[in-house]
């Protein structure tokens, strides 16, 4: 057995093998000191092998899944092999096999996975400038492919949020270092563009990439080929069920960088927690598959309008027709993504089976309910007619089945004859032994015979000593006892024979029939997958709808001219807060930038609302793009290309960047990268340095973004001195949020006013905060001293006038004897002098 062990051991010696022995998993060696380490289970040790102490360690068959849940957390990969051959026929150990590989990035199991979120798993490779990305999500069929420069790659790495990264043994990117992702190396040959075509084809069904728009894709199909590869070893099989390519490319997208996902809180709070977030806000879908719908939506929106007005349009037909019967509806539905791809693995479990042919039966009633009426609702609706083949097939699924095959229950009474047969014996067990002991009793007069089982003995007729001269002839003595005889009969043995196979046979017949019905459900992939998408569809559209007239949202109108015009628009996470806690209404403000107004400049003190006023355009922008109703009374918005922030204030130690230097490296990335249909957020720019470095640099970010990106931005800070800008840039203006002081205290209207603000009101924030009265004494003090020095001070630095010319250089001799030459007045023998001059004092420099 340590010799088989040790030859499947081979094979994978970077991942934690689960051999399977009876009712456990074990782990030997250094895999069960791994192990003990990290699950905080038991070591043991056994025998010896080539002269060392066997050490192992071992985890239960039926909680494997949640052993399994915690290494993949961990990032570490497990190889399960089970035990394939039959122990009845085995000689010597009973053969075994890896039968898959679970890592972090190729789980399928339900309990493994989050619900809501996909699990994916991605290849990277880069070839020159270029970066090429090829993601699998193995859980739901999605196959993807893009490429990228430098640049951009955050941005992608942040959109997927993959498990697991496979890489080619070089140094890891500092972007993906900067990632949650488990890091994988495969040998670099695997990535291979040739090889990726191929494989891409031959997964694809097709004689070429260009009908995928693919073609060109050459570091992307690298990627893919050590992907592919990776995803097929781990499985231990084809992937079925990945059948089709969605190829990405940048230009197509809304660019969200890093910065953007992190400060907006789209899916993780800046804790790292799931909510309040964005996406929790909007999520209120019925199943997880309609949850991972909508999160694709969000964190993919893309720059073509098209698929958002045709999900407006859906909400709009859902509102009107409404909503809820078809909530309702979804209510029950199984995640039919998942257990397709689990079908197609060979994965899939009895209930999830008997969960899918519920989901078919209640369909029926689930089309009556659909709205139509919108281009995208109809097309869903045509898709919630699967056939009637495929439900015909899952009534051989027991009502409610077992939750694992081995445990039998799970193929319907009626569906084949020979189990129907296996399970009777097994279940008519007791009621045969009683008939058969009473027609015993009748036949042979002895009135205390008894017919019994024993594990040892199997089954027996039992006499007393003083009744064994009545016994017949065709009893065959199986046991002596002290006082009694035990016998069996060609009818018990023939009954023994049956009864003790019975329940085994019946378990190998189930498990035959089942793989029959999984061979069977093959064909109907495709129905599945495009049943699946319209579920999803439907039920992240209609919660869209709910949250529409839950929270009182507008629907958004498109423009092709530039503008993002927003009427009384709401932070919508801030404002459903506020409505839980009680903590009074949420104060509305317009925002409006054009063609002639680009840059609002916005002041006034901490707290006073300037940053959730950012936050919230942008959020604004992000939902209308990704398809959703808006929180505002009216929203008309042209076309936006990106969103980039740079907001608040954080050190990254781990790449040793202070607040400052992580501040400047934002700012230079949307410098560089803003657009003029780009949506910009400034927030505090400069406030990392000393005050005049940070004044400086907020007045010459601010004056690059008006007149060179000419992005669309909003700019808030506490320099009173930056608002001066309008003045001298125009389309820029002067905005201020509210404030009203009374006494010592301060009241925040959060309302966004025309102007500059008056004052910051620092010191009463601190006093808010419950800063000591000495210090804010002394702080007032002093905040009294400064403002009447700085009015009786010289004239303030004009921030925004053009930088003075460079001051010129003394001219070197070479420089003079060139400036007094004439030469019109120049002979060619006296030119050709004057230049060999030159040249020498050029020479002595």
């Amino acid at each position: 057995m340590m010799a088989q062990y040790l030859a499947i051991k081979a094979g994978y010696p970077d991942t934690l093998v689960f051999y399977r022995m009876g009712d456990f998993y074990e782990l030997f060696y250094d895999d069960a000191r791994k192990a003990n380490r990290l699950l905080d289970i038991t070591l043991t040790t056994r025998g010896q092998s080539a002269g060392e102490p066997v050490v192992m360690a071992g985890v239960p068959v039926h909680s494997v899944g949640s052993y399994l849940a915690r290494l993949i957390k961990l990032g570490e990969a497990v190889a399960v092999a089970e035990q394939v051959g039959d122990v009845a026929t085995a000689k010597g150990p009973v053969e075994r096999k890896v039968v898959r590989v679970v890592t972090p990035g190729t789980v399928t199991d339900s309990e493994l996975m989050a619900e809501r979120a996909d699990t994916l798993l991605l290849a990277l490779h880069k070839h020159r400038a270029t970066f090429g990305l090829a993601w699998l999500g193995l859980a739901s069929g999605q196959l993807g492919v893009t490429e990228c420069a430098e640049r951009d790659l955050p941005g992608w790495l942040a959109r997927l949020a993959p498990a697991e990264v496979l890489h080619d043994g070089s140094e890891p990117h500092p972007a993906l270092l900067a990632t949650k992702a488990a890091r994988t190396a495969r040998p670099a040959w695997q990535f291979d563009t040739e090889l990726g075509e191929r494989k891409l084809r031959e997964q694809l069904q097709v004689a070429s990439l260009a009908g995928f728009n693919a073609q060109d894709l050459k570091v992307a199909q690298a990627a893919a080929a050590a992907l592919l590869s990776f995803a097929e070893h781990t499985q231990g099989q084809a992937l079925a069920h990945v059948r089709t390519l969605q190829v990405e490319r940048s230009g197509d997208l809304l660019e969200l960088p890093p910065a953007t996902h992190r400060n907006l809180e789209l899916v993780q709070t800046l804790r790292g927690d799931d909510a309040p977030t964005l996406l929790s806000l909007l999520d209120s879908c019925r199943t997880g598959m309609g949850s991972r719908r909508l999160r694709h939506w969000l964190t993919h929106p893309l720059r073509d309008r098209s698929d958002a007005m045709a999900r407006h349009a859906a909400i709009a037909e859902l509102l009107a027709q409404g909503f809820e019967p078809l909530r309702e509806a979804l209510r029950g539905v199984s995640d039919v993504e998942r257990i397709a791809a689990r079908v197609a693995l060979r994965q899939a479990r009895p209930r999830e089976l008997a969960g899918l042919r519920h989901t078919l039966a209640g369909l029926p009633a689930l089309r009556a309910r659909a709205p139509r009426g919108a281009t995208l609702l109809d097309a869903m609706h045509a898709a919630l007619t699967p056939g009637p083949d495929l439900a015909e097939a899952l009534t051989a699924i027991a009502e409610e089945p077992a939750v694992l095959l081995r445990d039998g229950g799970v193929i319907a009474p009626g569906v084949d004859s020979e189990l129907d047969e296996l399970r009777g014996i097994a279940q008519n067990c007791d009621a045969f032994l009683l008939d058969l002991e009473a027609r015993e009793r009748s036949r042979t007069a002895i009135p205390n015979l008894r017919v019994q089982f024993n594990k040892v003995h199997g089954f027996y007729i039992e006499v007393t000593g003083s009744h064994l001269e009545k016994v017949p002839a065709d009893y065959q003595r199986r046991q002596t006892l002290k006082n009694a005889e035990r016998f069996i009969t060609p009818e018990l043995k023939a009954f023994e024979d049956k009864a003790l196979s019975a329940q085994e046979r019946s378990l190998a017949r189930e498990k035959w029939l089942y793989e029959q019905l999984l061979d069977h459900l093959q064909q109907h992939l495709a129905t599945l997958q495009a049943l699946a998408r319209a579920l999803s569809t439907l039920d992240a559209l209609a919660a869209l709808a709910e949250r529409a007239t839950t929270l009182n949202w507008c629907r958004p109108e498109f423009v092709p001219y530039p503008c993002i015009e927003i009427d009384a628009g709401r932070h919508p996470v801030v404002e459903a807060r506020l409505a839980e806690t009680g903590h009074g209404p949420f104060i509305a403000n317009h925002c409006r930038l054009d063609a002639r107004t680009r840059m609002l400049v916005i002041t006034g003190p901490n707290m006073g609302g300037k940053s959730t006023f950012m936050r919230q355009v942008a959020l604004i922008v992000l939902m209308a793009a990704m398809g959703s109703y808006v929180p505002a009374t009216a929203c008309r918005l042209g076309p936006v290309d990106a969103i980039h922030t740079r907001i608040g204030a954080a050190d990254d130690l781990a790449n040793a960047q202070s607040t400052f230097m992580l501040e400047m490296t934002e700012a230079a990335a949307i410098v560089h990268g803003a657009t003029e249909q780009s949506l910009v957020l400034m927030d505090e720019i400069g406030r990392g340095t000393s005050t005049f470095d940070g004044l400086a640099l907020a007045g010459a970010i601010a004056t690059q973004l008006h007149d060179r990106n000419k992005s669309f931005t909003l700019f808030a800070t506490h320099y009173f001195e930056l608002t001066a800008f309008p003045a001298k840039h125009p389309r820029a203006m002067n905005l201020h949020v509210g404030a009203v002081e009374n006494g010592h205290d301060i009241v925040f209207l959060h309302q966004l006013e025309p102007g500059p603000a008056s004052r910051s009101y620092g010191v009463q924030v601190a006093r808010l905060a419950g800063m000591p009265a000495p210090l804010l004494r002394q702080a007032r003090s002093t905040l009294e001293a400064l403002e009447a020095q700085a009015a009786a001070g010289e004239a303030q630095v004009d921030l925004f006038a053009p930088p003075p010319a460079a001051p010129a250089a003394e001219p070197t001799a070479a420089e003079r004897e060139l400036a007094a030459l004439n030469p019109d007045a120049l002979s060619p023998r006296e030119a050709l002098d004057a230049l060999y001059r030159l040249k020498t004092l050029q020479q002595r420099g």
